[in-house]
């Protein structure tokens, strides 16, 4: 997942989360990213920092603030922030949901999620971990998978 910041052509800036950089551009090409202050779709992605953080250094990285874009008015903001206090609050109950009622499988994942797409055995609902690469994979084999969402909150 990657987040942008994005501004309107009224100067309206906000944020939204995307599949990847791509998906954010398909979207963007078909007229569905639109400011959620006044609905124009007329929206281009907005200057940010990236923030880069290696695996090990998770634990001990704190969280660097998005530079501030132009002061678009105080409205927007408590609105984006009741947004994305929803939108982590669904992906967290999506995610537990998945953790309640599927088998955890671990590394074995991506062999486990070929052998119930082949038939080779029952299938049930499972979780676990794959690389980029494995994934892809198995996206290309036609079998069907998702990630899980992670959540700021995870990182502890």
């Amino acid at each position: 997942m990657i987040r942008y910041n994005l501004r309107c052509e009224k100067g309206h800036a906000f944020e939204s989360w995307f599949q990847s950089s791509a998906a954010y551009e398909t979207q963007e090409k078909r007229r569905l990213v639109s400011c959620p202050n006044c609905g124009s779709v007329k929206v281009e992605r907005a200057i940010m920092a990236p923030q880069i953080v290696s695996r090990k250094g998770r634990e001990q990285a704190a969280p660097t603030p998005a530079a501030p874009a132009e002061a678009t008015g105080s409205e927007s903001t408590p609105l984006l922030m009741a947004q994305e206090r929803e939108l982590r609050a669904k992906l967290k109950e999506l995610r537990d949901h998945i953790v309640k009622n599927a088998d955890n499988v671990g590394e074995r994942f991506p062999n486990e999620a070929r052998k119930m797409h082949y038939g080779d055995i029952e299938h049930r609902p499972i979780y676990g971990e794959a690389t980029p690469d494995e994934a892809r994979a198995l996206i290309d084999e036609g079998v069907e998978v998702s990630p899980l969402p992670v959540l700021p909150d995870d990182r502890n």
